[in-house]
């Protein structure tokens, strides 16, 4: 697995104070890890994203402090951004122990084509788009590639118990969980009633508007016709 370079110096800047680093180009960063003293560190940030857009979550990165002989192999466990400013506000750096496992997540890349993906109406739906794994950090591969090829029909799906990895690499998901599967498409079915069925429901509900205006409420008295005559 290559390995990149960076170069940091020890930071004694603190809190707000680190703002004014930012306005002159230095990134405030922290380095930490197993049976590894923190250290608060600063690097140059155009290098530094330089380095984040190459590493990633899963490269090896040859850490360069100062004056120390020995550099310091880390990954990139966290990273601030201020995504109105597009400005990298922090980063936390994982000192590895190259004799050790270690736990990271891998990206998941989907090649291939798939045959129900083609199909009118389907589409390729990626369920889970990184795969949790254990390994050497030597050992750790920058993506996972699966092959949607075997998904010839609408019913059928990988899961993760289907993903070939180096025998170095250990799976620590749960097998049964979905990686790919082809969604369908649901089309609603309009039924359209015909035109004579229409009218003779029409006329149902107008005769009962007509029958319920000839009806009386009940306790309702009719009126009686005024029979008495005027006389002079």
């Amino acid at each position: 697995m290559s390995t990149l370079e960076l170069k940091a110096t020890k930071r004694h800047v603190e809190g707000k104070k680190v703002k004014e680093l930012r306005r002159q180009g230095i990134t405030p960063a922290h380095l930490f890890g197993p049976e590894v003293e923190s250290v608060s560190i600063q690097v140059d940030t155009p290098s530094l994203k330089r380095t984040l857009g190459e590493a990633g979550r899963t490269k090896l990165i040859s850490l360069h402090i100062g004056r120390e002989k020995s550099p310091r192999t880390v990954m990139i466990r966290e990273v601030q951004i201020n995504s109105l400013k597009d400005e990298v506000l922090h980063v936390d750096f994982y000192q590895v122990q190259l004799t050790e496992n270690i736990k990271v997540n891998v990206p998941i890349i989907l090649i291939g084509d798939s045959a129900a993906a083609k199909a009118k109406g389907n589409t390729l739906v990626q369920e889970l788009n990184e795969l949790t794994i254990e390994c050497l950090p030597a050992n750790i591969p920058n993506t996972i590639q699966v092959d949607v090829s075997p998904l010839i029909t609408a019913d059928q799906m990988i899961r993760v118990k289907d993903i070939q990895v180096a025998k170095e690499v250990t799976i620590l998901n749960d097998p049964e969980v979905v990686v790919a599967r082809i969604a369908i498409e649901q089309i609603e079915k309009v039924v359209e009633k015909p035109k004579a069925e229409e009218a003779v429901e029409g006329e149902a509900a107008a005769e009962g508007e007509e029958e319920a205006e000839g009806k009386k409420e009940p306790g309702e008295k009719a009126e009686k016709p005024d029979r008495s005559e005027k006389r002079d």
